[in-house]
């Protein structure tokens, strides 16, 4: 396979439980960068959840892309411009917060600096293996926002939004997703990136569609893509590569979709395919 762009997805994928890459995953990323394949990093997170990796990996240095708010925006890493963003228009984003108040989830939005919610402290939810979490201070601390309280998100939106993201109890969540996002279907995008996360982006938006925007506009081919995931939000990516690879970890939906499993995020699976190659 003649690999042009390694696609990534961070979390579950990229990075360890721990939420660190490790030194094996690190050293073939930059190594695969020295001979001039493209490394692209794909989330649901947001643009300033992903800077700290990218530097980790010298995507800066090399001109990888970060793929953010599950393909809402990219970004030139190297030049810092933002080559493709499409966005919730700010009345569709408020009309979203205002049908949230009708179930008991906890929306997050984003600014430049700072992440906003209507509650800090009593935000607990369920994980999957049983725990509870602050889900607020989890995504803040992950993606390096300070916090703010707003009393009424839906009035306090006042441009655009890339995503809005909704927390919940997974069997909650999974209870009620449809009813979340059933007003807003011809219109948006609703995918989960975590049993506790679901996630609304404008009609369309996905990994897949803004990477091929950018990929294509370099003259990288899907068949020259490898891409790894392991979570709903990472099926388009995997759809879209010539090699879709499921991490060992992956929920099944990928595991069934994959052209290739791996080893799990915890056991080097990422590295261990590419040494195949690389």
């Amino acid at each position: 396979m003649d690999i042009k762009a390694i696609v990534l997805d961070i979390d579950g994928t990229l990075v360890t439980s721990e939420k660190v890459i490790s030194e094996k995953t690190r050293n073939i990323l930059i190594k695969a960068q020295e001979k001039g394949i493209k490394v692209i990093l794909a989330s649901g997170r947001p643009t300033r959840g992903m800077w700290h990796l990218a530097e980790e990996l010298e995507l800066d240095k090399h001109n990888g892309y970060l793929v953010s708010f599950n393909g809402a925006r990219v970004t030139d890493c190297e030049t810092k411009e933002v080559l493709f963003n499409q966005a919730l228009d700010t009345a569709l984003s408020k009309n979203i917060l205002e049908h949230l108040k009708k179930f008991d989830v906890i929306p997050m939005v984003y600014g430049d600096t700072h992440m906003y919610v209507k509650d800090v402290y009593h935000n607990e939810i369920e994980t999957v293996d049983g725990p509870t979490m602050n889900i607020v201070e989890y995504e803040a601390r992950m993606c390096r926002y300070l916090i703010c309280e707003q009393p009424d998100l839906a009035a306090f939106v006042d441009e655009p939004q890339n995503k809005i993201l909704i927390a919940g109890n997974p069997e909650y969540l999974q209870s009620v997703f449809e009813d979340i996002h059933a007003p807003f279907e011809s219109r948006t995008t609703g995918v989960f990136s975590a049993p506790f996360y679901y996630e609304l982006t404008d009609q369309g938006i996905d990994k897949a569609f803004s990477l091929n925007k950018v990929l294509t506009a370099h003259g990288i081919l899907p068949e020259n893509v490898v891409s790894f995931g392991d979570g709903q939000n990472d099926r388009s990516i995997i759809e879209y590569a010539g090699m879709g690879v499921a991490m060992g970890n992956a929920m099944q939906e990928i595991l069934d979709i994959a052209d290739e499993v791996t080893l799990s995020n915890d056991h080097d699976g990422i590295a261990v395919f590419l040494e195949r190659y690389i």
